[in-house]
């Protein structure tokens, strides 16, 4: 395929239309084109990419072949990533909030909206996945995943579950002065109907991936909810590649790369609707999928590692008992915890616990953080640091 001018690829550029006046002025707001974008991508530069993505996808898919319980790393891996899409969004919690919530409905630091709000999107995640064994992915399964999303103090003003039917707008205070403003509601379903098509057209040959890229950014574009746009759109990506079966285990989460470079995301999003240019998205797109893939098989294998390390710690020392081996198992699921939860899911008495929890204070694998006499929590530090991507997991404030 040739290379394509800059004037053919402002062809792809949607148009803007005049809105009716708000609060006194008149505004602007972008209906996108049509998909699949017109010329079609040129895909010359991005091969190379792309193998690199599928290769490392599949390495990622591959990693559960070797974990022992690769339940339990899908489990920390959506946590992981609820955090990170929450704080793309302004929430201030971190996975150390979110499972102390779990655990027992306590946060720290005060942010228990924050947490609750990241806690639903686990909910939104895990829902989504289930419910694609049923129901194809379509603007009924989005909408199902918003209630899901939006199921907190929040969100309930946001008309959880319903495209919106009135102007929203990014940045600024009103879409006078906003930095964009999507599709006027009259227009929405509009773009929402060729944006469904889309997701399912198999007239359009196009990579699973580079569908990912463009279905994301068309949905960010269209921003058809009244909130939870971003956490929607990033959660679509993985629902598609889980729907076309590239992802057998839903291992792919992207919010890391895009918190990371998260400018440069802002702006390519920005550069499409300007100069109608998919190809610079695409290969940013790409770079995060391989990087994004290659972290969390560094991560998983960081883990196993470590479980087998404290495995053959405790099974060496003369503390080794059929009751701390079960606590152990239990911390590789709930690295926050306290005592009370370990009796409720271990079924073992509380002077047991106690006495093992002690022992493997001693043996360096936990530590008690709030230095009570009473309501002790433990955590499993060295653990949390693995999937807080390396970072000390030492601020806790009870």
């Amino acid at each position: 395929m040739q290379n394509q001018s800059t004037s053919s690829k402002k062809d792809r550029i949607g148009k803007y239309v005049k809105s009716s006046i708000v609060s006194g002025e008149s505004f602007n707001s972008y209906i996108p084109s049509k998909l699949p974008p017109e010329p079609p991508i040129d895909l010359s530069e991005i091969y190379p990419l792309l193998d690199k993505a599928n290769t490392a996808l599949g390495r990622l898919d591959g990693i559960s072949l070797v974990l022992p319980d690769p339940a339990l790393f899908l489990y920390m891996y959506v946590r992981k990533e609820a955090v990170l899409s929450s704080q793309i969004e302004g929430t201030q919690s971190s996975l150390s909030d979110l499972l102390l919530f779990e655990n027992n409905g306590q946060s720290s630091n005060n942010l228990f909206d924050d947490v609750t709000e990241v806690s639903s999107y686990v909910a939104a995640m895990n829902y989504s996945i289930e419910r694609l064994e049923k129901l194809p992915l379509s603007l009924r399964l989005i909408c199902e995943a918003h209630e899901k999303l939006m199921n907190n103090s929040r969100g309930n003003n946001k008309n959880p579950g319903e495209f919106r039917t009135s102007q929203n707008w990014i940045g600024g205070s009103r879409p006078g002065n906003a930095l964009f403003v999507p599709p006027p509601a009259e227009k929405l379903m509009n773009c929402l109907d060729n944006f469904e098509k889309f997701l399912h057209d198999d007239k359009v040959k196009m990579p699973i991936l580079i569908r990912a890229a463009i279905a994301h950014v068309q949905f960010e574009t269209i921003h058809p909810f009244l909130d939870g746009n971003g956490r929607i759109g990033r959660l679509l990506i993985t629902l598609m590649l889980c729907n076309d079966g590239i992802l057998k285990q839903p291992s792919l989460y992207l919010s890391l790369y895009f918190k990371a470079n998260r400018q440069e995301y802002y702006n390519h999003l920005q550069n499409i609707r300007e100069t109608g240019d998919f190809e610079s998205w695409i290969k940013f797109f790409l770079t995060g999928v391989e990087k994004t893939s290659n972290g969390a098989v560094a991560t998983a294998k960081n883990i196993i590692n470590l479980f087998n390390q404290d495995s053959n710690l405790i099974e060496t020392s003369d503390k080794c008992t059929p009751a701390i081996l079960a606590i152990y198992k239990y911390l590789q699921k709930s690295p926050i915890t306290n005592t009370g939860k370990i009796k409720e899911e271990c079924k073992i008495s509380l002077p047991t616990i106690i006495r093992n929890m002690e022992n493997l204070e001693h043996l360096g694998i936990v530590e008690e953080v709030t230095k009570k006499e009473r309501h002790k929590i433990f955590v499993y530090k060295k653990y949390l640091e693995i999937l807080n991507d390396g970072e000390p997991i030492n601020n806790f404030k009870y």
